[in-house]
């Protein structure tokens, strides 16, 4: 015999998934309806237009993937990506690395434009590598996962377009904690996920297509590699006044999925990217009061997702179990180069408040002291503090 399901509670401070809001896991209590039901497209229709909402668009080719947001990567590039066509991708983390990666798989010239991790992509790169190609699609990522980096956008999106290309923004970590203004920066593409500052369940991938990706897409030469991310298939079950059956989509999530960007458009988008940014400021105070420096350049720096590099002599595996054990806070470890060497505390959706700030600060100096850092208790904590005096 199996026992009811009991997992001990957790405090999610790391890369996602973040903490649910509780009116999100309630909404995944709403019974289940039909995939094609008259009451249930009703509901894809509010989630659709809650998406446009917080990205900033009215790009009619506007949904949500079934699954995480390394599916609605793959939905943006086999539905652009045709054999043989030039991609330029910006590489300074993890995830960047992994566009490329798929990009491949989907049979482009992939021209990799690196960045050491921590620093951002230099509109100037990116302008070289469009001068030595002629790129159908250029990528970024907005906000870096692995490394903590805001990559500003404005100037290779101008670049890209000056080029003919299309662009791409990988919004994962971004979307619902810092603007992304889809059509006011005239991004053609951009995709995310539902575990990370929009606070619901992993599972689904909003993604967004502009009128010109539409096109291209149109015009493929080759179907879609993949039935199941076919953005054209899609379309015909996501929009418009008659639905074509396509797969079954998790009621549950979608009914989350809504819930979670009604959440967000009550707060409001501005004082909520406002709410990232004044807590990850205490949370970096309070971090370099103790030795702890970010990876990210200083003026760099993405609000919902710090990545710390750890000092010489402490184990990182041991830190992180210990928070879990004693604390119930969990934080990521590095990802790629940074395995090992450094931390990453998430502060998305509902997690980016004061008290999580200071409960993570203050557990973190309790056990580097522990193991022999020579710091002050309070020290951490203090830092913080007096960030949110001061705003």
């Amino acid at each position: 015999m199996f026992d009811e399901l009991r997992v001990p509670p957790r405090i999610l401070l790391g890369p996602g998934p973040s903490i649910a809001n509780p009116r999100v896991l309630k909404a995944m209590t709403t019974p289940m309806l039909g995939y094609l039901d008259a009451d249930f497209v009703e509901v894809m229709n509010d989630t659709v237009a809650l998406i446009r909402q917080v990205y900033g668009t009215q790009n009619l080719l506007t949904f949500p993937v079934s699954g995480t947001g390394t599916a609605g990567m793959e939905t943006a590039l086999t539905n652009i990506i045709e054999q043989g066509d030039s991609v330029v991708v910006g590489i300074n983390g993890y995830f960047g690395g992994r566009i490329a990666d798929i990009a491949e798989r989907c049979g482009a010239e992939v021209t990799p434009v690196h960045a050491e991790w921590g620093n951002i992509i230099q509109p100037e790169q990116i302008a070289e590598a469009c001068d030595k190609v002629t790129p159908k699609l250029v990528a970024v990522v907005h906000g870096e996962t692995s490394t903590g980096v805001l990559q500003p956008l404005e100037q290779i999106i101008d670049i890209t377009h000056e080029n003919g290309a299309l662009f791409l923004a990988d919004c994962v970590t971004s979307l619902g904690g810092q603007p992304v203004e889809l059509d006011a920066r005239s991004i053609d593409i951009a995709y995310s996920c539902t575990q990370k500052c929009l606070a619901g369940p992993p599972g689904l991938s909003p993604i967004s297509f502009s009128d010109r990706a539409v096109e291209v897409i149109r015009n493929r030469k080759t179907k879609t590699q993949s039935f199941y991310l076919d953005a054209t298939l899609l379309a015909e079950y996501w929009m418009g006044d008659s639905r074509k059956y396509h797969h079954t989509v998790s009621m549950s999530l979608i009914y989350a999925l809504r819930e979670a960007l009604r959440v967000v458009i009550e707060e409001g988008l501005s004082p909520r990217y406002q709410r990232h940014e004044r807590n990850a400021k205490a949370l970096i105070a309070g971090a370099e009061a103790i030795g702890l420096q970010p990876a990210a350049t200083k003026n760099h720096r993405a609000p919902m997702l710090t990545t710390l590099l750890i000092p010489d002599g402490i184990d990182d595996a041991t830190i992180r179990k210990r928070l879990i054990q004693d604390y119930g806070i969990e934080i990521g470890g590095g990802l790629g180069i940074f395995a090992g060497k450094a931390w990453r505390i998430g502060l998305m959706g509902d997690a980016a408040n004061e008290q999580n700030v200071l409960l993570v600060l203050n557990a973190i100096e309790t056990l580097l002291i522990e193991f022999g850092a020579s710091v002050d208790t309070g020290t951490a904590v203090c830092a913080a503090a007096a960030v949110y005096q001061s705003s």
